[in-house]
């Protein structure tokens, strides 16, 4: 081997290289770690969105089915001096609804009726259901509370009476005497602030 070609071999890397070297290595990098940074996001995006959806399906299945199984059974007011219709709604009240259902489940057969009262409101941009261990509940006897949904802009309801006429308040204050406890239908609306209005609308049984 001649003494250039030694020197050749020995002399290794110039300056330049590394440095070019290395300037290609951190572009590489970057890159990567831009790809790796949209692929995060894209995924706590989904995974948020995800959790959304699952958030939403539960609150309006369960409201599905508290008002699809809405039972007739009046309950004492808190002082005892009079009673409550099976269902109560009214926009200048604290609870936007409170009614009674049927369907209770009971895994434990503790005893206690398979009817419930519930209530339903909207405070500051969450929907929290409320319950009672029994129908015929004390002043002082607190209920469960439980938040469904953030994100709601408004919660309505409309019902649909006798007549045929959908009105906004039950029972309503110019129905008959002979009107029956329930509505024929219910329609709930619930208005988000990222997904916008989702109704439903319930057919009442009996």
């Amino acid at each position: 081997m001649t003494r250039c070609a030694t020197r050749r071999l020995q002399s290794g890397f110039t300056l330049l290289e590394v440095l070019v070297a290395m300037a290609i290595f951190s572009i590489v990098a970057y890159m990567a770690y831009g790809g790796l940074d949209a692929v995060l996001r894209q995924q706590q995006a989904l995974e948020a969105s995800a959790n959304r959806l699952r958030a939403v399906q539960f609150a309006v299945r369960q409201l599905s089915t508290d008002f699809g199984q809405i039972h007739p059974r009046s309950v004492r007011e808190e002082l005892g001096e009079g009673w409550k219709p099976a269902l109560v709604a009214d926009g200048r009240d604290l609870d936007s609804a409170e009614l009674t259902r049927a369907g209770w489940s009971n895994p434990l057969g503790r005893h206690r009726s398979t009817l419930q009262r519930v209530a339903y409101r909207v405070e500051d941009g969450v929907l929290i259901r409320s319950y009672w261990p029994v129908l015929d509940r004390l002043l002082e006897q607190e209920g469960f509370e439980s938040e469904l949904l953030d994100g709601v802009e408004s919660f309505e309801l409309r019902f649909l009476d006798a007549r045929g006429e959908w009105v906004d308040q039950w029972p309503a204050s110019d129905l008959a005497d002979d009107t029956p406890l329930l509505p024929r239908a219910v329609e709930i609306v619930l208005l988000l602030d990222d997904w916008g209005e989702i109704s439903r609308i319930m057919e009442i049984p009996g």
